[in-house]
């Protein structure tokens, strides 16, 4: 049987590879959704895990481990690839939804995954402004 999909924001893996209050709820999803991501999702994933070990909340071998483990997640998920399109649309996100520049693509690139047709498509987030703001588009948020 093929595992249904949805667009998991950069917010969302984070928990997968780092233990956090949300891990618990990102780990239920991952075994029923697959995961598709935006070409950037990887380099804002390592960016926060390198964060936390900065701001000594993860040790360096706690680092070594979560980036062992976006590195066997990112095997497994879809991505979608910059264009003109995700760029175009980013841009006009950010002119209605309050969302940084990175958001704006995640976003973007989810409704291009979609042909621009959220409904009853999942994205799955752990950040509220992007959630909303996936929300408002017209996706089914699953947040964590």
């Amino acid at each position: 049987m093929k595992k249904a999909t949805a667009f998991w924001d950069a917010s969302a893996l984070v928990p997968l590879c780092v233990h956090q209050t949300a891990s618990h709820h990102a780990h239920v999803y991952i075994r029923k959704l697959m995961p598709v991501v935006w070409w950037g999702s990887a380099v804002e994933i390592h960016s926060a895990i390198s964060c936390l070990n900065r701001t000594a909340k993860l040790t360096d071998v706690e680092k070594k481990g979560a980036l062992v483990r976006l590195d066997v997640l990112s095997r497994g998920w879809r991505e979608i690839l910059p264009a003109d399109q995700v760029r175009n649309l980013a841009g006009q996100l950010l002119d209605i939804h309050e969302l940084r520049a990175a958001d704006s693509l995640q976003l973007a690139a989810a409704l291009t995954w979609c042909q621009q047709r959220p409904s009853k498509r999942k994205f799955v987030c752990a950040d509220r402004k992007m959630a909303q703001a996936a929300k408002d588009v017209g996706f089914s948020i699953l947040q964590l």
